[in-house]
């Protein structure tokens, strides 16, 4: 079966510090480079992979494209612009034109750091996704469970923006919560202009004792809401080193959709990535 890892990072410190690791962090306070990652993907025949941005930092993208360009897995980046700039579509213009630029296939900002939890109906903001649906690029919501009413409205307003819903909106699975967590993303899911990325599950949950079992009802909410043909795999390596192996995810991954048609495991292994994406079977 073909796999898609349609959520991973790569970060150089001596480049660009990741301020966002702070000490409880300090497990990925390293380098972690493409080389590194082809080693994880090859081992576990994962044939292709997006990679997604981490800082808000301009020149961050561009390198991302630059990585595609120069072979290896990465068949798409999900890049990073000022959502909020007066001329959103001439940047992404911009971005195209270089080397990888092929390769963008959406925008990401991280609004799970947002004081503000409307900010995603900002008119500035909702500007800046009117320029990304008009580019062809989808959209990767990075945010926290109490951002998710914002999320949907914003979905609900573009519906020519294909929303893509990171790390299944971060329920608290440490502390076993799934309210009200669970009635946003349905509510979410109810629009067919959404999809969610099986990810991000082992680092919500306690890091030294979580179990798929554990996991499972936050995954079949997702599943059960979006279907397997709007729900993706990733890995969110190297966060996920916290809590397990590269291989690790994927196998918890793959007990939790065992359940499932092949033809659906199929979708969420690689078919929606690479359709929601455009990969095109990369």
């Amino acid at each position: 079966m073909r796999i898609v890892d349609a959520h991973h990072h790569v970060w150089d410190l001596s480049v660009r510090d990741q301020d966002w690791i702070g000490p409880e962090l300090a497990a990925i306070r390293r380098d972690f480079l493409l080389p590194e990652l082809c080693a994880e993907t090859a081992a576990a025949g994962v044939q292709a992979t997006v990679l997604v941005q981490t800082v808000p930092v301009a020149q961050e993208t561009p390198e991302f494209l630059a990585l595609a360009a120069a072979g290896g897995p990465v068949a798409g980046v999900v890049g990073w612009t000022d959502l909020t700039a007066p001329d959103v579509a001439g940047a992404l213009a911009a971005l195209r034109e270089l080397p990888g630029g092929e390769r963008l296939v959406g925008i990401r900002h991280p609004v799970q750091g947002e004081p503000d939890p409307g900010w995603l109906l900002r008119d500035d903001v909702r500007r800046g996704l009117s320029a990304v649906a008009e580019a062809g690029l989808v959209y990767d919501l990075l945010v926290l469970p109490h951002q998710l009413d914002a999320a949907v409205r914003t979905a609900a307003a573009h519906p020519g923006l294909t929303f893509v819903l990171d790390h299944l909106g971060k329920p608290p699975i440490a502390t076993g919560g799934r309210e009200p967590w669970g009635s946003a993303v349905r509510a979410l899911a109810a629009l067919p202009n959404t999809v969610c990325k099986l990810s991000g599950m082992v680092t919500e949950a306690d890091w030294t004792s979580w179990t798929v079992d554990g996991l499972r009802p936050y995954a079949d909410t997702v599943l059960e809401a979006f279907g397997p043909a709007r729900t993706m795999y990733g890995s969110d390596w190297p966060v996920c080193r916290l809590a397990s192996s590269y291989a690790g995810v994927l196998a918890c991954a793959r007990t939790l959709t065992e359940h499932l048609a092949k033809d659906e495991q199929a979708q969420v292994f690689a078919g929606t990535a690479d359709r929601v994406y455009g990969l095109g079977g990369v």
